[in-house]
């Protein structure tokens, strides 16, 4: 059964395609339904509306990882780093910094 989640975000984002918190919440759906595909392509959206949205990225890269996007999501790792650092996000940048030190090189 698809998330109750997604049909109202998508509602909220079709009146504003530029709510930040809509697009994470919408990946953060998917997620919760393992479709990582929808998921990222919602979290891209988020960081493109805000590219200081330190949790997106950390999602972001969590779904690159499942989907085996492997330089995709080592690539979203180091700026979402930068981003969470810069933010004072260090939750968010310890998550981070062990996600991409688990990536094969």
């Amino acid at each position: 059964m698809p998330n109750p989640r997604i049909e109202p975000l998508k509602k909220v984002l079709a009146m504003d395609p530029s709510d930040d918190v809509a697009w994470f919440g919408l990946g953060k759906a998917y997620m919760d339904d393992g479709s990582f595909e929808e998921a990222a392509k919602s979290l891209r959206q988020c960081v493109t509306v805000k590219p200081t949205y330190s949790a997106a990225y950390l999602a972001l890269a969590q779904s690159l990882h499942k989907l085996g996007h492997l330089d995709e999501c080592r690539t979203v790792c180091t700026t979402g780093i930068d981003v969470s650092t810069k933010n004072g996000d260090a939750m968010v940048t310890k998550n981070l910094e062990a996600l991409k030190q688990s990536l094969p090189l």
